[in-house]
């Protein structure tokens, strides 16, 4: 399937926000949020069913759904932002009208449980979308100037970006030297493997795969791993990323355990496709927005990524 690139993104247009999975337990960010934009010198559309709660859950699946719907057939928005993560982003996948997202491509970010919604519409649109700051989490209070500047480069220009920079310490190590060109899909590893076995898992064949996680120990890792590989998602992909895994450790210092690192190696050391581990991506302060459906090229020795076309039009 051909990839669809949103508009590049200009000063004055609309921008909406929605929360199609949790809803940020203090709603005052959503208000935060708004400031922020409108200071930036964009205008804001909150979803009508935001700051709704069910549960865990941002309001009932029609009422989220609904807000999604919205946004992308509202000719003026130009951008949609989820406000955050959480959980039941997945419970949407089998009722999304995808010929409207198709019909009406644009700039759709967020990250972690938003993993979902992203590789779905990738899947069965080819829309590209950004896995990338939320404004209930990170354009609140302290936000990372590396996290905000890199964010707002890529889609508010139409140059690629090239080489991506790091941002300090811990510099990327590679796991398996080599190099490798192809789309980017994944994101974060538990809610993308929900979706092995269903319609909404992008065709791995040929592509660059990222992953990252938090507060998973490292049993749990290793089962999310092996359903990959089982899955034969490790087979077909010609190269890999592994973001941040934060606080993923076993916190009973009394239960046997193997590490994190001892789990990883175990999976990527035997494929002979190369990786880069600890790239700047996913929950974590200073981190890297990652076009989902970009090509990219990765030279694992040298520990770089470079995007090769622009992420929008």
């Amino acid at each position: 399937m051909r990839t669809i690139k949103p508009s590049v993104l200009k000063k004055g247009d609309l921008i909406g926000l929605i929360s199609p999975a949790s809803s940020p337990d203090d709603l005052g960010r959503i208000e935060n949020s708004v400031k922020y934009f409108e200071k930036l010198g964009y205008s804001v559309i909150v979803g009508q069913n935001v700051g709704k709660y069910r549960g865990y859950l941002a309001g009932t699946d029609e009422e989220r759904l609904n807000d999604l719907h919205s946004m992308f057939s509202n000719k003026k928005v130009k951008a949609i932002f989820c406000l955050r993560g959480g959980y039941g982003a997945f419970r949407l996948l089998d009722k999304i009208n995808y010929r409207l997202i198709k019909a009406n491509p644009k700039i759709f970010v967020g990250y972690s449980e938003i993993t979902a919604l992203q590789n779905a519409i990738y899947t069965k649109t080819g829309l590209l979308t950004f896995a990338g700051p939320m404004p209930a989490v990170d354009f609140v209070n302290e936000i990372s100037p590396f996290t905000e500047e890199f964010f707002w480069e890529i889609v508010t220009s139409k140059k690629k970006i090239g080489k991506i920079k790091y941002p300090g310490d811990p510099f990327p190590q590679h796991l398996k030297k080599g190099t490798a060109i192809g789309q980017i899909f994944g994101g974060n590893l538990a809610v993308l493997t929900a979706l092995t076995g269903s319609k909404y898992l992008p065709d791995p064949r040929n592509k660059i795969l990222i992953l990252e996680d938090i507060n998973e120990a490292p049993y749990k890792i290793d089962r999310l791993l092996n359903q990959l590989r089982l899955n034969g998602v490790f087979s077909k992909i010609k190269g890999l990323i592994l973001g941040r895994f934060v606080d993923c450790y076993e916190d009973d210092a009394n239960k046997k355990t193997l590490t994190l690192g001892e789990v990883i190696d175990d999976y990527i050391c035997p494929l002979k496709i190369p990786s880069i581990y600890i790239f700047p991506h996913g929950h974590i302060k200073d981190f890297v927005t990652i076009p989902i459906g970009l090509k990219i090229k990765i030279d694992s020795l040298k520990t770089s990524v470079e995007f090769l076309e622009p992420a929008v039009m």
